[in-house]
Formats: structure tokens, C-alpha cells, sequence
């Protein structure tokens, strides 16, 4: 079993280490890597399954997951790529249309 990280420590030795540390919203849509991609597709596969356990459920997931060619996991994150880079050079300040 794994020990559980300590925020306080783990900040107090990156700045012990001169570590930059930067500060960022907790979530932002703009910078969401996979939220979009992957629950659709598993809402999709998996819509009305009744699972037996919770570990068939997770098997569920799994091959759900492993299912999804490599290519569509490729622009799913180069996709997330573009929205961080578009963040980082606007610094931020901009929305998308709706």
C-alpha cells in the first residue's frame, strides 16, 4: 500500500528545491484533456449494461477503453495540445464561440 502524498510537504520540498511553481484554476474546460472524447463513447457502449459486480464493471470500462483505435486517442490529445497552446499564447484571455 502507498503511502498518501502530502500537499503541504510535497510544495514545501519543490520550493525547497527551487522548484516554479504555478498556480492554475482547477478545472478548466479549455484545458480538458478527455472529457468530451471519452464519455460520450463510454456512455454509448455502455448504456443499459447491468454489471454483477463492481469488478465487471471496471472490466467493462477497460475493454471499452482499449476498444477505441489508437488514432481517435491520438486527436483526442493532440486536440488538447491546440487548446493549450492556444492558452498559453493568449495568456488566458479568451473564450470560444458558442
Amino acid at each position: 500500500m502507498q503511502a498518501r502524498t502530502q500537499p503541504k510537504k510535497t510544495r514545501q520540498d519543490l520550493t525547497e528545491e527551487n522548484v516554479e511553481l504555478l498556480d492554475h484554476p482547477p478545472y478548466s474546460l479549455d484545458l480538458s484533456p478527455t472529457d468530451f472524447f471519452t464519455f460520450p463513447k463510454l456512455e454509448n457502449r455502455q448504456r443499459g449494461l447491468r454489471f454483477q459486480s463492481p469488478e465487471e464493471a471496471v472490466d467493462a470500462f477497460k475493454n471499452t477503453v482499449l476498444d477505441l483505435p489508437a488514432n481517435k486517442w491520438n486527436k483526442c490529445f493532440d486536440n488538447w495540445f491546440e487548446r493549450m497552446q492556444m492558452c498559453i499564447s493568449l495568456r488566458g484571455e479568451y473564450f470560444e464561440k458558442q
